[in-house]
């Protein structure tokens, strides 16, 4: 029979076989939804922090966001454990769907919120996130993932730039507390297809069948120290972040350098400083996202197909290293810009699908419980990290070449830490190690033959 069109379509892109794409292409709006609640409510955030706060504190806050996800983290692993999957998604997201309302509430009684809100925020983006893609990879297999996920990350690409937009259109006929509310009625949205999807696909989780007896709570950190490929997983994420966020610094002081000597010396076209910075940003941002989501269309099956997910997890430090070696020569804002864009809008692409798929092969209590450790604490432990090692800069007087080499540094180890993690990854998915009986060898015990990809 003719396949449908839209699976002809997506054949274009990935390799989708009968009755795979209606379930991927919800998926792919499930994560679109989040993203632009995300970026709704980040807007939300920036205003508010800059607005009753500033610029500094939003680096201290940080470190406040990594002492309550310590607190969360465990807290979620015991639901992971009492809860059935679809139950364990209903739950959280509607807390978190929530708690916009509260706060839009909170605000016309002129309750301050900037602190509470940009905490609330930081922590959300990770959870759900990060919640979302354990719910994806616990509905494929290994092989359907690595095709299918791609399909995923696109929805999140293209929800990323739909919410950037989405704020800029709206807070002008809105106020910021109002869009409060349109994140809300967003995430109630994506909850909805989450139903969905579960009716699709049927319950899973520990609570999805009866027990004999209640299963031990799991412990989110034990589990993740315990398990030396999530660990690897976790610290790689943790240098990744403290990579790019310094990175981001370097950027960021170039630019205002520049944009400082313009207006200095009448090249600035009338525009201020603050003009200059945005009206930066505002491209930079936007080169980022296209480049981000053309490379998800067109470039990361491909790379999957061909290279593995164990060769693809490394071709995000091999950039970050080249970037920043160019960087240490040359530190120009042109030359900077240039590998900002390149390691970001692969970091939103290939990276973010590829390191998804990392968990594929593991068990139910790592894709929810393991995957919370490493995609939120060791995310934040990395901005911690970046925020202090910028301090320590700014006191000694580090130039950007300075914090160039100490990027490329830490991206030769972030590569080394990849490298395990992908051998890590490939032992985990290797074919089991069968064997065959020979009438000269009947009676005695084989030895199995070593897996080339295994790590002993």
């Amino acid at each position: 029979m003719p396949r449908p069109r839209i699976e002809r379509f997506l054949n274009a892109f990935v390799t989708v076989r009968p009755g795979e794409a209606t379930t991927a292409l919800l998926l792919a709006l499930n994560v679109f939804l989040i993203l632009l609640a995300y970026y709704v409510l980040k807007t939300v955030r920036e205003a508010l922090i800059l607005g009753e706060g500033s610029a500094e504190l939003k680096s201290y806050l940080s470190a406040a966001q990594v002492v309550l996800l310590a607190g969360l983290v465990p807290f979620y692993g015991r639901l992971v454990a009492a809860l059935s999957r679809i139950r364990l998604m209903n739950v959280v997201t509607a807390v978190f769907a929530a708690c916009p309302i509260v706060f839009f509430v909170l605000s016309q009684y002129g309750v301050p919120l900037a602190i509470v809100f940009f905490i609330w925020v930081g922590i959300f983006s990770l959870m759900i996130v990060a919640q979302f893609w354990a719910f994806a990879n616990d509905l494929y297999t290994k092989e359907q993932g690595e095709r299918l996920l791609v399909i995923v990350g696109f929805g999140a690409s293209l929800g990323a730039v739909a919410g950037a937009r989405v704020a800029d259109r709206l807070i002008g006929p809105l106020d910021i507390d109002q869009l409060m509310l349109v994140g809300a009625g967003v995430l109630f949205a994506s909850l909805a297809i989450t139903n969905l999807i579960h009716k699709r696909e049927g319950p899973r989780g520990p609570a999805a069948v009866p027990m004999m007896a209640p299963a031990a709570p799991p412990n989110a950190f034990a589990l993740v120290m315990q398990t030396r490929f999530l660990l690897l997983m976790g610290v790689m994420l943790m240098l990744m972040n403290l990579v790019n966020t310094t990175g981001e610094y370097i950027l960021g002081s170039l630019v205002k350098e520049t944009a400082g000597a313009m207006v200095a010396e009448g090249r600035s076209s009338g525009l201020s400083e603050e003009q200059l910075i945005g009206d930066f940003y505002s491209k930079f941002f936007t080169i980022v996202n296209v480049a981000g989501l053309l490379m998800q269309l067109f470039v990361v099956s491909r790379l999957v197909k061909y290279l593995g997910v164990s060769r693809s997890v490394m071709i995000l430090p091999i950039i970050a290293l080249g970037a920043y070696n160019v960087m240490l020569i040359a530190p120009t804002l042109l030359l900077v810009l240039g590998a900002k864009v390149a390691e970001n809008s692969t970091d939103y692409s290939l990276n973010n699908t590829v390191r998804q798929m990392l968990f594929l092969p593991c068990t139910y209590d790592e894709k929810f419980s393991g995957k919370q450790v490493i995609d939120a604490f060791f995310v934040r432990i990395g901005d911690v990290l970046s925020a202090g090692l910028v301090f320590a800069g700014t006191i000694v007087n580090l130039a950007p070449r300075r914090f160039a080499a100490i990027n490329a540094v830490l991206a030769a180890v972030w590569l080394i830490v990849a490298w395990r993690v992908g051998r890590h990854y490939a032992a985990r998915t290797a074919p089991p190690v069968t064997t065959t009986s020979h009438p000269r060898t009947s009676g005695r015990r084989l030895q199995p033959e070593r897996s080339a990809g295994l790590l002993h």
